[in-house]
């Protein structure tokens, strides 16, 4: 009987063990860069659901995606060595991103940089915009897209469409928008950024992304060594207050020339340059002489200690070059890692700043049955 009975109990204390395991949630896996998916799972506004997307290519190559503010939170690209390496600043969880302001990663809009005081005119009337930046309105407003959520459709393993419809009077700018921003992992290692909008109102547009790169994998210190190239033989000036003026500034024997790439350090700390001491460094527009040309190079970044590229294409007629003045080490992001100043650079391809008070430059307006539309590719490689 003893035995018959140790057997029953042993055959209990099986059953709760199976019976435990198949109530035990398991905990999801994480991304190649090391992000937990469900430090993003959350609803904004009570009905708005954000998740963390991940984006995968046949080479092992890795991109993060969350729908809050459409931004891109890590880039794995293989280094010289093979290694995997995440190479663009961002936080570990989206508490983070709604709670530390911050434009790491975000898909830009309605309109990314300065708008001289918040003013424009659109088709005869004068419209005023939230001021957020030196008395200006940058990158949309205080609420701009990058503090939204984009609805998120990921279609395929490399592919995702972001939404975003916008309302009539959204930080003051008219007219419903609806803004799709696609991004593609392709199978030669680069993310393929689409942009498109239309408007039921007259309307001004200029998307972009603005990720902030450091190719090092290491963001704790300044990305100033990498070798950075610019397709472009002048810049839009600014004054004191990061605002342009409307006139164009030759590179030549400056230290804005990077048609011959070089390290970025020692020009962007040239404050001998009135417009490198009123940047604080690199924060300007460079004019593009790829004349809207997808097939050929914008700009590049390389890191001399990882080899890994970065080969920017675009059909836009600028690109923002941002070396990440602002950062000051105060703010920590992934893996705990605090961001000290220049310890990125960002490439944002775009319409020039200010232009709808700047009718001399490329038109950013946008008309009823008209679609906007913007290509940006970033392109991963290495040099051995």
């Amino acid at each position: 009987m003893k035995s018959i009975k140790t057997s029953i109990l042993g055959m209990s204390a099986a059953l709760a063990l199976l019976a435990s395991c198949g109530t035990k949630e398991e905990k999801p896996a994480l991304t190649l860069s090391g992000l937990n998916p469900a430090n993003f799972e959350t609803t904004v506004d009570g009905t708005k659901p954000v998740k963390l997307y991940t984006l995968k290519n046949h080479n092992g190559m890795e991109v993060c995606v969350t729908n809050f503010g459409g931004r891109i939170v890590s880039i794995m690209v293989p280094d010289k060595n093979g290694t995997m390496t995440d190479v663009v600043l961002g936080f570990d969880s989206i508490a983070d991103y709604q709670n530390i302001p911050s434009d790491f990663g975000a898909s830009i809009g309605r309109y990314a940089n300065r708008i001289n005081k918040g003013q424009m005119k659109i088709e005869g009337t004068l419209i005023q915009l939230p001021t957020n930046n030196f008395g200006h309105c940058l990158h949309g407003g205080p609420t701009g897209w990058q503090y939204q959520v984009y609805e998120a459709n990921q279609t395929n393993d490399s592919t995702i469409v972001l939404t975003m419809k916008s309302p009539d009077g959204d930080n003051n700018f008219p007219g419903n928008v609806t803004a799709n921003v696609t991004y593609s992992l392709t199978a030669d290692n680069a993310i393929d950024i689409k942009y498109d909008a239309t408007t039921d109102k007259t309307t001004v547009i200029n998307m972009t992304n603005h990720s902030y790169f450091n190719l090092s994998g290491d963001p704790s210190k300044p990305a100033t060594d990498h070798i950075l190239y610019v397709a472009s033989d002048s810049i839009t000036p600014v004054d004191d207050t990061y605002m342009t003026n409307g006139t164009m500034m030759a590179v030549k024997n400056t230290p804005f020339d990077f048609n011959t790439p070089k390290p970025i350090a020692p020009s962007v700390a040239d404050f001998s340059n009135e417009q490198v001491k009123f940047g604080n460094g690199f924060d300007h527009n460079w004019v593009l002489t790829t004349k809207g040309d997808i097939t050929k190079p914008a700009a590049s970044l390389t890191c001399p200690t990882t080899g890994i590229s970065l080969t920017v294409y675009t059909n836009e007629p600028g690109i923002q070059v941002y070396t990440g003045n602002f950062l000051d080490g105060k703010v920590k992001g992934k893996k705990g890692i605090a961001y000290p100043q220049r310890a990125s650079v960002c490439l944002e391809t775009q319409h020039y700043p200010d232009s709808p008070n700047k009718p001399q430059w490329p038109s950013v307006v946008l008309k009823p049955g008209e679609t906007y539309q913007s290509h940006c590719i970033f392109k991963f490689g290495v040099e051995k």
